[in-house]
């Protein structure tokens, strides 16, 4: 794949276009084709945490509870996009394994005792999260599976109200509580309820969304900068000391295509203002200038942080772009926005570009340069996430 910005005299919506098919093309003949083959044993549906790029061998760390829910996503949204391959199959066989691997009792989904000998199973609420998004989508497109999940999700559910539920709204981090809070699995929890609100009619899903919309807001954002913080005390006060001034650009944009969704759905502009505050911000801070991409964290006052710039932030740069081009009331906002997402599709590009066929790098940089690692299997995720925004955007967009 070759990464390159369409002529501007081909317009933004051929250009967008364009995009689209190289990135699906990408993703159907070459990605979803290699992680099948060698990212997914299939005698007992497991995924592999990671593959080499040399050899697109599976890589030996430690499986987490968070990667078989998001390549179960990976590949049944890749078959909507077209993708021939099992995906119902991989779904099916899959979730079986991370039910058999991680699953307790209580519904939450956790690793094995770092001990080896039954000791506790350390929870993480960021887990829990994209269990859910993983529910909501098989039970959605995988024949037969709709009742059995919507109930194993409504457990699941249920049982962190009860146990984890903030007084002030959100959820706590674990019992005992531990600090700090974090904003982060609250942004997949969101999504998890929204993934819901199309599947079931239960409305807890839609509570579930319009509460942590009403944290984000009201917490998460400062409301003089625009910025969304990561880590914050008890109180849902900035956390203390550096920590409480962490922003990540790539969440803002995440945050910023989460909440133009909510607001669209629910007729709330403050949500849409909100979200496009949080563009504002990772757009105008959290680019790097000489590199194209976005960076991995800022500070409060908006000074570099950590400049390492991972894939995922790039996807979601074309994803907050997007909304951002469909939320414009005028052509010249439309056009910058466009503008702003094919150099997110370029910047996306870049990783693919240098790995072998159907995989990518993961860390650029600062001085530009790759780290030399396996691709991780929990990038594919974001990639397919931000192919699917971009082709649902191309259609939506009348040229």
């Amino acid at each position: 794949m070759t990464p390159t910005l369409q002529p501007a005299s081909q317009g933004p919506h051929a250009a967008l276009a364009a995009a689209r098919d190289r990135l699906a093309g990408w993703l159907i003949d070459a990605s979803l084709p290699v992680w099948a083959r060698a990212g997914v044993d299939a005698p007992s549906g497991r995924f592999a945490e990671s593959l080499a790029l040399g050899t697109a061998r599976p890589g030996d760390a430690p499986a987490r509870p968070r990667v078989p829910p998001r390549q179960i996503y990976a590949f049944l949204e890749g078959a909507r996009l077209g993708w021939q391959g099992d995906a119902a199959g991989i779904a099916r066989r899959g979730l079986a394994a991370f039910h058999a691997d991680f699953r307790c009792g209580d519904a939450t989904l956790r690793p094995p005792s770092p001990d080896g000998e039954g000791g506790p199973r350390p929870f993480d609420l960021y887990d829990q999260a994209f269990a859910l998004v993983a529910y909501a989508h098989v039970a959605d497109r995988v024949d037969g599976m709709r009742q059995r999940l919507s109930l194993e999700a409504s457990r699941l559910r249920d049982g962190l109200v009860a146990r984890l539920a903030h007084p002030s709204g959100g959820f706590q981090e674990d019992e005992p509580h531990r600090l700090p809070l974090r904003a982060n699995p609250h942004m997949h929890l969101f999504e998890a309820a929204l993934a819901w609100e199309h599947v079931s009619d239960d409305p807890r899903w839609r509570a579930m969304a319009d509460g942590i919309a009403e944290l984000a807001l009201a917490r998460f954002i400062d409301p003089g900068t625009g910025a969304l913080r990561e880590f914050f005390a008890a109180d849902w006060r900035p956390a203390p000391g550096e920590e409480g001034r962490i922003v990540e650009p790539g969440h803002q944009f995440e945050w910023c295509w989460l909440l133009t969704m909510w607001g669209r759905s629910r007729n709330r502009p403050e949500g849409l203002a909100a979200a496009s505050g949080l563009f504002t911000v990772a757009a105008g801070h959290g680019i790097c200038p000489d590199r194209g991409v976005a960076i991995m964290q800022l500070r409060d006052d908006f000074s570099p942080l950590d400049p390492l710039a991972r894939l995922w932030a790039q996807t979601e740069w074309l994803k907050a772009a997007l909304v951002m081009m469909e939320e414009a009331r005028d052509d010249e906002t439309r056009q910058a926005r466009a503008a702003d997402a094919l150099k997110a599709v370029a910047a996306l590009e870049a990783y693919l570009a240098v790995g072998p066929p159907g995989l990518w790098r993961d860390k650029l940089r600062a001085d530009g340069t790759f780290v030399e690692e396996p691709a991780p299997a929990s990038s594919l995720y974001h990639i397919v996430c931000a192919i699917s925004e971009l082709d649902r955007v191309v259609r939506d967009t009348t040229p």
